[in-house]
């Protein structure tokens, strides 16, 4: 068994001891469905020529939708990451175009939750164009296996009150999602992602990966809806729907 399928199994198993990461209320509120590839043809050069434009997008179609938050992107290809060199090798081959998290997408300052009862692992602030920004990552135990979950784009007020070793309460409140000029210069999201081995990196760990090296990122990055639980809620923008 991968470790991606017993992560899988465990998760199965062991559903009390996860908490949403942000507040959404599944009676009263609704969930967009983003979806970032070439398939949707509003995602134009304009609307990523900058990140005032990209974030009005965003803002739009949440407010079309009457939602508070949009969701998606894990193992989504994505075209959107042509607007960073962040993504791109340095040697001119394969680009990195494939999302190994989810990204809930809101206003800026929307609280954000640790997933499950664990400590800070690292912080950072990764402040590169197309980057995190500030970011946390967050250690947890599930019957004996160690896996990390990773917090992007958020606030850098946030990564004062935390310190590595940090012992953290599943359900706390850890961070806030934080605009462009701290976030990576993104439109407010949270890049939420569950790694099983961080590899020795710390404050950091790719979000996004080479299409050739999917079958392995994606192993070692389990779908994130796993614990979640958000994208049966989510619905597609109007124009998209039958």
């Amino acid at each position: 068994m991968s470790n991606g399928n017993l992560f899988a199994s465990l998760v199965k198993n062991n559903r009390s001891a996860f908490f949403p990461v942000v507040n959404f209320d599944i009676a009263s509120e609704h969930l967009l469905l983003l979806d970032f590839t070439a398939a949707n043809e509003s995602i134009t050069a304009a609307v990523l020529s900058s990140t005032e434009s990209f974030s009005a997008y965003v803002s739009q179609e949440l407010a079309k939708a009457n939602a508070k938050f949009g969701i998606g992107g894990y193992n989504e290809h994505r075209t959107v990451y042509s607007r960073s060199k962040v993504f791109d090798s340095t040697d001119g081959a394969e680009p990195r175009r494939l999302h190994l998290g989810v990204d809930i997408w809101g206003a800026v300052g929307t609280p954000v939750f640790a997933v499950a009862d664990g400590y800070v692992h690292s912080i950072a602030n990764n402040a590169a164009y197309g980057d995190y920004g500030a970011t946390i990552i967050l250690g947890h135990r599930l019957d004996g296996l160690e896996f990390y979950s990773l917090y992007g784009h958020l606030s850098l007020a946030d990564l004062s009150q935390l310190e590595p070793g940090q012992p953290i309460k599943g359900g706390s409140l850890i961070a806030h999602f934080g605009p462009p000029a701290e976030n990576g210069q993104w439109p407010p999201h949270l890049h939420f992602q569950l790694i099983l081995d961080l590899e020795g990196k710390e404050g950091d760990y790719p979000g996004v990966c080479r299409f050739s090296e999917k079958e392995s990122y994606l192993d070692n990055c389990p779908d994130p809806d796993l614990l979640l639980q958000l994208l049966q809620y989510a619905k597609p923008p109007l124009s998209a729907r039958s």
